[in-house]
């Protein structure tokens, strides 16, 4: 029973996070933290990093946080927290900063709908270079529009 709720606090987890990335995204990001997220829009320096990792830095921090309690107290559902955290950023990196933005040359030749659908969003995102008047915030579920031809 135990490794059913386990897998379950995991996925769900993991699936929370998408909206928690989308609600950063719109209303930190291209809000109050926008001088954090601004040179992620508009490059404006040379450095491989970007003062936007830092909330790459947040959640990594939050996933240790439930991974410590997890180990240290009776709170062992910060395992599977921790891991559902630390699960979404990894697909969040390969999809964002490998797969769309290339900071890494992986996954030139990917092609499929998904692919597709989910680069046409983050460029209509990105069209938007202040933080004003932007659209698509998700990362790995975006609106069915963008999966048409």
């Amino acid at each position: 029973m135990k490794i059913a709720l386990w897998i379950l606090i995991f996925l769900g987890t993991f699936s929370i996070m998408e909206f928690m990335a989308w609600f950063t995204h719109k209303y930190v990001m291209h809000g109050f933290l926008w001088s954090l997220h601004k040179d992620h829009h508009k490059k404006d320096h040379d450095s491989w990093f970007e003062r936007n990792d830092a909330f790459f830095i947040f959640y990594a921090l939050v996933s240790m946080v439930c991974f410590y309690l997890g180990a240290e107290t009776e709170f062992w559902y910060g395992w599977p927290l921790g891991f559902g955290i630390l699960a979404y950023g990894i697909a969040y990196f390969m999809v964002h900063d490998i797969f769309i933005h290339q900071r890494f040359k992986w996954f030139r030749s990917a092609n499929n709908w998904y692919a597709r659908g989910v680069r046409r969003a983050h460029k209509i995102h990105h069209k938007h270079l202040g933080k004003q008047d932007g659209e698509c915030f998700g990362m790995l579920v975006v609106p069915f529009k963008y999966f048409k031809k």
